[in-house]
């Protein structure tokens, strides 16, 4: 079987996005499923393409042990739709610019990424705040979310996982 693979979105890939490609990385990693699990992350927008992620994102996420200094910003463009079997979104802005850009033969999952949260911590929450012009506290917030919500994807991608090794050997 070859890997599944997940593309995180936000809008400009320097915040969002990329902290999600890192901590879902670092917990792919963690779990041995780096053969399995492929990721990556892209933005809706192209004004910091090839840029770093932002510095705050970049250390708050140092803070908690995740890397960001590999990655760098591009856009979505309709052949991840062929590439990617989740695209997950960090808003709903970001989810309708990615359903009028998604073919009608896509078979993956593209939803927000807070469906796949525990909901129970943050029943607030149905997308991931953008950061940018907030202040640190929001970086954290983001962080937190990230975390939670990156903990029930891979739940689901175990059980999809799971279920190919029963049906293909």
């Amino acid at each position: 079987m070859s890997k599944l693979s997940v593309l995180f979105v936000c809008l400009g890939n320097i915040c969002r996005s990329p902290t999600a490609h890192a901590v879902f990385r670092q917990i792919v990693t963690t779990q041995g499923l780096d053969s399995k699990i492929q990721v990556d992350s892209a933005g809706t927008g192209d004004w910091h393409l090839g840029y770093a992620p932002d510095a705050r994102s970049t250390a708050t996420a140092a803070e908690r042990g995740y890397d960001l200094s590999d990655l760098r910003a591009r856009l979505v463009t309709p052949s991840d739709f062929a590439h990617f079997d989740y695209i997950i979104a960090m808003d709903n802005s970001n989810l309708g610019d990615l359903e009028v850009m998604c073919p009608g033969e896509f078979s993956g999952e593209l939803k927000l990424f807070l469906d796949y949260t525990g909901k129970e911590r943050y029943s607030d929450y149905t997308e991931v705040p953008d950061p940018y012009l907030g202040g640190a506290d929001g970086f954290e917030l983001v962080l937190d979310l990230i975390e939670d919500a990156s903990l029930g994807l891979l739940e689901r991608i175990k059980a999809q996982l799971h279920q190919s090794d029963r049906v293909g050997g």
